[in-house]
């Protein structure tokens, strides 16, 4: 099927062009969504004439976009989750989440503007993307910590791995000095 984009859409078009796109694609998100019209003589009437108010309101948008890219960018939220002492989380971190995160916040950012690639599933600081606009991303970080004390942490820059290896090895020293002692104790005898 063959739609005129009436905005940009990732990885298929710009503004204004004709695309030949799968017809379930066009049908179930293109159409419904109001990123796209069907190709016809009427429709690229209709196009032509309204296309320098869609390219005046894209512009507008773009720029509110940015505006907000700019104080969202580099932004750290924290999201306590419980896991187990492996650093594996029990469940995962989902859009959802990064979204809810971001809100407490005080941004205003939907679900559907998060994108992951795949849900975190396990703690320290995760890169995510938040689509504001087509043409604008800014990127946040996600800090997956099972306390505030530990996100604290994560932020400083120690991972949870190192610093459970490093709690394990100290607690070894520690019963390793315990048996010096004993063994020094029963030669003094």
């Amino acid at each position: 099927m063959q739609v005129i984009l009436l905005q940009r859409v990732a990885k298929l078009g710009q503004m204004g062009e004709v695309v030949n796109v799968k017809d379930g694609y066009a049908r179930n998100f293109l159409l419904p969504q109001g990123k796209a019209l069907r190709a016809n003589e009427a429709n690229i009437k209709s196009f032509e004439a309204r296309k320098a108010q869609l390219e005046a309101t894209n512009l507008e948008s773009k720029k509110e976009a940015e505006s907000v890219a700019s104080k969202l960018d580099g932004q750290v939220f924290v999201v306590i989750r419980s896991a187990s002492e492996a650093g594996a989380l029990y469940g995962s971190v989902t859009a959802r989440d990064a979204s809810d995160a971001a809100t407490a916040a005080g941004f205003t950012v939907a679900r559907s503007q998060i994108e992951m690639g795949k849900p975190i599933k396990d703690l320290g600081l995760h890169p995510v993307s938040v689509v504001l606009h087509p043409e604008v991303v800014a990127t946040v970080s996600l800090n997956v910590a099972r306390s505030v004390e530990e996100a604290e942490l994560q932020a400083s820059g120690k991972s949870i791995q190192d610093l459970a290896a490093e709690a394990e090895a100290a607690a070894e020293f520690e019963i390793a000095e315990l048996f010096d002692d004993i063994g020094a104790a029963g030669n003094d005898e």
